[in-house]
């Protein structure tokens, strides 16, 4: 199990994304899919993405809602740039569920 200590950056991160959910007059939701359309737009790594997961859980956001961002901004910030970002979001997942996952034994 990680801890605070583990993972400094990344928890100051989280804190400050809950932080802004209490001082934005934007719903938790379209504040979360404001983000993830602007991680895209600046071709964010995938550990910008994990960093608004919990804050999405919170949110109650659905991959779908995450899917019709993508779709919207398509053309805008353009299709080679919004199939990036789903990898990152893939990969974002995956190093997610890794951290959660117990060290292995031995």
């Amino acid at each position: 199990m990680t801890t605070s200590q583990d993972t400094p950056v990344l928890d100051t991160l989280a804190a400050m994304t809950l932080d802004s959910l209490e001082r934005c007059g934007l719903a938790p939701d379209t504040l979360i899919l404001t983000r993830v359309a602007a991680l895209v737009a600046m071709d964010a790594p995938a550990l910008s993405y994990v960093a608004h997961f919990k804050a999405g859980a919170e949110a109650e956001l659905t991959p779908e809602q995450i899917q019709d961002v993508l779709v919207a901004i398509a053309p805008v910030v353009g299709t080679a740039r919004v199939m990036a970002a789903a990898t990152h979001i893939a990969e974002a997942l995956g190093i997610e569920i890794a951290a959660a996952m117990p060290a292995p034994e031995g």
